[in-house]
């Protein structure tokens, strides 16, 4: 049996941003990873994606991006080298290839940690598996022939792993559209099924739309203050690419190069696919939360008097007549692409601190188990909690909660 004052499990970002505020505040830790640093970004990332957001957009407690190329894109060769990078430049006290098969109560207090290598003990434990952990795929997909070849992203490369034919692409959150487009110019025909998003343009009046959302405080918006969090936490990510040219794909990009765009999948009944009559009822309300983004940004723009470019609001998406419903095999369609988001799963976590939904229960990462947290969720403390740039700050506050949590144990010794 090992043991020390803090467990983090996970290696990406969170963990690391976790470990670097634990180094700093002089607290013995160790940090599990089921594989090597960064391991998510590794394997499960397709070939071309870049990051959505700026280099200078990836801050970390400690460290920050110092290349040549700040407004550019990590490539994911380059943010995994970025991770490395980083949990060198303190020395992670990392545990590679260590995969966690339970977190249990300990009787005299803190908490067993099993693992594939050794036991461990800690009065203390860090869940930083992140936000996008396991692939959420609709019960329905297991009624598709076993001739349509099914992918989620993270099992996605690229458009070789594809048999000859159309594909169908469920979701147009940020993974959805990229891989439709990518798809798309492979010479394959792709149709998407849309469902709810938030449409953001790549640039908005001469800045990056990142600049635009962190100058302006939305993406420091706390989780106490939010209207309806829950809803807030279950918001699909931007519609944004990460690109030299710092191109803005829309649906409205896509139908022009000709995706076709349905609604949200029904049903499915062997190789008939349903879909609802709910496409322009989704563009319409992306249009109406984006309006409400770029209003708040002009707002700030004149409030404190920036110099930026004239409005350039791209013009409203125009909805052909969608199908209802489409038999794979007649229309040509080998596969099914399900980028249909990522759900939490904790099935070595034995402590009672999950919601029906298998969600951890957290007030910004502080769980009602004493000494258990939570670090890398959507929007933990705030709306940014789940990006490369917005973890560090809640890394520092759960690294003080952690340090006074053994000034009380010791007081109380």
């Amino acid at each position: 049996m090992k043991r020390t004052d803090t467990i983090i499990i996970g290696g990406g970002q969170a963990g690391l941003a976790m470990s670097r505020c634990l180094t700093e505040q002089g607290i013995d830790h160790v940090v599990l990873e089921r594989g090597r640093v960064a391991e998510r970004w590794r394997s499960e990332r397709w070939d071309s994606l870049r990051l959505l957001s700026p280099k200078w957009h990836s801050r970390l407690p400690g460290f920050h991006y110092r290349g040549a190329d700040p407004d550019g894109f990590m490539t994911m060769p380059e943010v995994i080298a970025y991770f490395e990078q980083y949990a060198l430049s303190f020395s992670a006290p990392i545990q590679e290839e260590t995969t966690v098969l339970s977190v249990k109560r300990a009787p005299e207090g803190g908490y067993f940690v099993r693992t594939n290598q050794y036991d461990w003990h800690a009065p203390t434990v860090v869940i930083a598996t992140g936000h996008c952990d396991v692939p959420f795929v609709p019960a329905m997909a297991a009624k598709l022939p076993s001739d349509v070849r099914q992918l989620v992203p993270s099992r996605y490369k690229n458009p070789s792993q594809l048999p000859p034919g159309g594909v169908l692409v469920v979701g147009a959150s940020a993974s959805g559209i990229q891989l439709a487009r990518e798809i798309h110019c492979s010479g394959r025909p792709v149709t998407l099924a849309v469902g709810r998003h938030t449409r953001m343009p790549r640039r908005y009046r001469g800045r990056d739309i990142t600049w635009w959302l962190e100058t302006s405080g939305m993406l420091d918006e706390r989780a106490d203050r939010a209207f309806d969090l829950q809803s807030a936490r279950r918001q699909p990510s931007l519609q944004l690419v990460g690109t030299p040219d710092n191109e803005t794909i829309d649906l409205g990009v896509l139908q022009a190069q000709g995706i076709r765009l349905v609604g949200r999948v029904s049903d499915v009944d062997g190789s008939r696919v349903t879909f609802c009559d709910d496409l322009k009822q989704n563009i319409d309300a992306a249009e109406r939360k984006l309006d409400r983004v770029l209003g708040n940004i002009d707002r700030f723009i004149d409030e404190t008097l920036m110099d930026a470019d004239v409005r350039d609001r791209r013009p409203a998406i125009e909805v052909a007549n969608a199908p209802r419903e489409l038999e794979l095999r007649r229309a040509g369609i080998s596969s099914v692409l399900w980028a249909t988001g990522y759900r939490r799963q904790y099935p070595w976590l034995k402590v009672p601190v999950l919601n029906i939904r298998g969600e951890i229960i957290h007030d910004g990462g502080v769980t009602a188990a004493p000494g258990l947290y939570a670090l890398g969720l959507n929007f933990l403390r705030t709306r940014k909690s789940s990006f490369i740039d917005g973890v560090g700050n809640d890394a520092r506050v759960l690294a003080e909660h952690i340090s006074q949590r053994f000034d009380r144990i010791s007081i109380a010794a």
